[in-house]
């Protein structure tokens, strides 16, 4: 598999830069498991600009996408949750290489002001994305190191991002190493590639797209992973229909055994009716009898009994047998029936597989017919509905308070009055609108001061009176705010608190930030 040098994403990046910097994130598409497109807002007169990431064990690497994509539909994990949670509406500012190595670092300014950072690995088969705040501390990961005895992981959430072990080889190429156009071009005519069939008109239309490296790395690298999971993809889905093919050969074979017992229910009504002829001479106890089979040719034969039985009860015995076999058979040729179906079935749908039938397709054809359950089902896992949209940040304070703060005018409201109990300690803004902020605490306990300066902090910082040197806070018990019949969302009165000048410290301000849940 061909993968991305440092030289040759060095030459991407010099790209990628005047196109995508200072666009602004209108969507985060996540493509689970190591994929995802942010969807920059078009500029006027220009179209939106999409960018592939992707840390894909095969060939970790980004571009700009030129095709379609098809959006995945279904849970798509913390990771995505948290990175759509951060960069929707954020600013690309700045796209860099650190340490000249396999690394792609994009610099982003949300809408609060917030600094965030998006780094891709492609580091092979370590690949990996991480989400940064502003001093590079780990916010969240998408794939998480198995833990190493005495060993401890490079990357640890709430830690700062340590780079991957090795030492870069710069962003020049080597003699011997060709450059990113030269070393995808013969691939690209190899595979008869192209721009892809379903990129939209006005770039089909061009006499370039704008960034051609781009379109070799989309079309070649990507053909490479996408070749290689529609074969892992594949091998798995032959292996369960092959699994279920040998249970309905099984089953054939056991339905065969069954109705070779079964054709023998007429035997067991002969002799019942021996039976019944000689009730008269037989008696409890007895553990079987032998008569004349005038069914045959006359000579003796010997009928099993069972002695706790009445000799009425016997005959009963074995005419209920009879007629279980005489059913059974009708049974037994329905289920031959169905089972040998989806035998064909199953081994017709095996030849598309092989002759290069998508399996996705062939996957979804299986699922209707009833041949294979859902993957999910079939593994005995629950799926995961994603985490419900929370009303609210989560920080901690300096003595483990837990201090929550509004998202918005309407999340405001019911942070204020669904989520915070009567007790705690609600916050705002004297003088100026801004986020709700509620500090936890318990009935009877009072709030530990720095966690209370701590929520001050943050009610200022998610405020138009971000930056200010000195702000006042209002600061009261939960249960004395009130909501205003009629009144917008997010506006409150108070029935009593108090007012408090704050300070603003900056490090405190960085401390609780950076340590964000």
């Amino acid at each position: 598999m061909v993968q991305l040098s440092a030289a040759h994403l060095a030459e991407l990046l010099s790209e990628l830069r005047p196109l995508i910097e200072g666009a602004t994130v209108q969507a985060v598409e996540a493509l689970p498991p190591r994929d995802l497109v942010l969807v920059f807002a078009a500029e006027p007169g220009q179209r939106r600009r999409l960018l592939r990431l992707s840390a894909a064990a095969d060939g970790p690497r980004l571009h700009l996408q030129h095709s379609r994509f098809e959006r995945h539909n279904g849970p798509i994990g913390p990771f995505f949750v948290r990175l759509a949670g951060e960069l929707n509406g954020a600013t690309l500012r700045g796209v860099e290489q650190p340490r000249q190595d396999r690394l792609a670092l994009l610099r982003f300014e949300t809408a609060g002001g917030e600094r965030r950072a998006l780094l891709l690995e492609l580091t092979g088969r370590h690949a990996n994305l991480c989400l940064l705040d502003g001093s590079e501390r780990l916010l969240a990961l998408l794939v998480e190191a198995p833990p190493q005895p005495n060993k401890a992981p490079r990357l640890v959430l709430g830690q700062p991002w340590v780079p991957p072990p090795g030492q870069s080889r710069g962003s020049g190429t080597t003699p011997d190493e060709a450059g990113l156009a030269a070393l995808l071009a013969p691939l690209a005519a190899a595979q008869g590639a192209g721009l892809p069939a379903d990129a939209p008109a006005e770039q089909r239309a061009s006499p370039a797209p704008p960034a051609p490296l781009s379109l070799l790395v989309e079309c070649v690298l990507g053909g490479l992973v996408e070749g290689a999971e529609r074969a892992r993809e594949a091998k798995a889905l032959g292996e369960r229909l092959e699994r279920r093919l040998q249970r309905a050969q099984a089953t054939l074979s056991g339905l065969a055994q069954r109705r070779s017992a079964a054709e023998g229910a007429e035997r067991v009504r002969m002799d019942g009716e021996l039976l019944k002829s000689a009730l008269g001479s037989l008696r409890r106890g007895q553990t079987g009898v032998e008569l004349p089979d005038w069914f045959s040719d006359g000579s003796p034969r010997r009928i099993e009994l069972d002695p706790k039985l009445s000799p009425q009860e016997n005959v009963e015995r074995i005419f209920k047998r009879y007629h279980k076999l005489e059913r059974s058979l009708s049974e037994l040729a329905r289920e031959s029936e169905r089972a040998g179906q989806q035998a064909e079935q199953l081994s017709a749908l095996l030849a598309e597989l092989a002759a290069g039938a998508p399996p996705a397709e062939i996957e979804a054809r299986s699922v209707s017919a009833g041949l294979l359950e859902p993957l999910a089902l079939e593994r005995g896992k629950r799926v995961q509905a994603p985490a419900p949209r929370l009303p609210y940040r989560r920080f901690l304070g300096a003595s483990g308070g837990e201090i929550l703060v509004g998202r918005n005018a309407k999340d405001n409201d019911e942070l204020t009055f669904k989520v915070a109990r009567g007790n705690d300690l609600w916050l705002h803004t004297a003088d100026s609108p801004g986020s709700h902020v509620i500090l936890r605490r318990g009935k009877d306990a009072e709030p530990h001061p720095e966690d209370v300066l701590d929520a001050c902090h943050l009610a200022a910082h998610f405020s138009p009176l971000n930056g200010s040197p000195r702000v006042n806070i209002h600061l009261a018990p939960r249960k004395q705010v009130h909501k205003p019949r009629g009144a917008p969302a997010g506006l409150v009165t108070l029935s009593g608190g108090k007012t408090r000048s704050v300070r603003i410290e900056p490090e405190r301000l960085q401390r609780l930030l950076s340590a964000r849940d």
